[in-house]
């Protein structure tokens, strides 16, 4: 399990992601009924996150296609799988807020 990368809030409700080195490589934007729409460093929208049943998160790439989901775990974390339901990774949160990102 290595570390893949971590995110935090940023201005108006947008969430900001970070490789491993501290580099930003997206974005996250509130959207309606509480989804999220998924930019690029570059800021070109390249997806978005739906609400899934059950507290889940279902994630899309810019032309509709399901690419995979999040579900919830223990204490706050999030486990990642692929659109075929293998597992990922999963993030965890922060000591200091935000969520830390894991590969398995």
């Amino acid at each position: 399990m290595s570390k893949k990368g971590y995110s935090k809030s940023g201005l108006f409700s947008c969430i900001n992601h970070y490789n491993a080195n501290g580099k930003k490589v997206g974005e996250s934007r509130p959207g309606f009924f509480g989804s999220m729409n998924e930019y690029d460093a570059n800021g070109n929208k390249i997806g978005h996150s739906s609400p899934s049943f059950l507290g889940g998160m279902n994630h899309y790439d810019n032309n509709g296609h399901k690419v995979g989901e999040g579900r919830p775990g223990f204490f706050g974390s999030m486990k990642h799988y692929d659109n075929k339901g293998n597992k990922q990774g999963h993030s965890e949160p922060g000591l200091f807020g935000g969520y830390n990102h894991y590969d398995e």
